[in-house]
């Protein structure tokens, strides 16, 4: 039998902690550190954030990342070496930076460093309805305008693809993957609005 396949989880984190990142958005921006030399985005800027006190880290990702290990022990076991105890694992934040993304620009079909990563919506200025239906796409049988999706083979080497299709109500969604799960995100167009994303690599800390 094969062994169980690993998967992401999809959080809706709370208002306070939204309007925690906000800040720190603020504060990235009031003390820009430029990060797209880091990353694969063809998009305009990103911009390291600091997690201060390690609380965004302590409170919200490190819970999420031990449930995560529940969830997908073959995968921790296989990655870390570590039999399904959450405990022995031990974690830190590697990298948290903010995007900034303008109509017409991309993320390409990439992967991270580490053992978990993870994407929060923090502003979408589009509909996905709106975009799927624009007139260069109103004959395409799989109209990705303004998505996020990740790719993945399957048992029989076929590459399938799961879209998130994205909305003002996306907006506050966090998704946890491994860090090597291919994704990408696909441009939106017409709309002149950032559209505003957070991501962060979480990796074993070998201190």
């Amino acid at each position: 039998l094969p062994e169980q396949p690993v998967g992401w989880l999809e959080v809706t984190l709370p208002k306070f902690v939204m309007k925690k990142l906000k800040e720190y958005i603020k504060n990235a921006k009031e003390n820009p550190i430029n990060w797209n030399g880091n990353l694969a985005g063809n998009i305009s800027e990103s911009l390291l954030m600091q997690d201060e006190d390690d609380w965004f880290f302590q409170n919200i990702l490190l819970p999420i990342s031990k449930r995560f290990i529940e969830c997908y022990p073959d995968y921790a076991k296989e990655e870390t070496g570590v039999v399904n105890r959450d405990d022995n694992i031990k974690l830190c934040l590697d990298s948290l930076w903010v995007n900034f993304q303008k109509q017409n620009e991309f993320n390409p079909l990439h992967y991270h460093d580490g053992l978990l990563s993870f994407v929060i919506w923090v502003k979408i200025p589009t509909d996905w309805r709106e975009q799927h239906t624009l007139p260069f796409l109103v004959n395409c049988d799989s109209a990705a305008a303004s998505d996020f999706g990740f790719a993945y083979t399957t048992m029989l080497g076929q590459l399938k693809h799961i879209n998130y299709c994205l909305d003002k109500k996306s907006e506050g969604k966090m998704l946890m993957f491994p860090s090597k799960m291919m994704h990408a995100v696909y441009p939106f167009y017409e709309c002149d609005e950032e559209r505003i994303s957070i991501s962060g690599n979480i990796k074993l800390d070998i201190k």
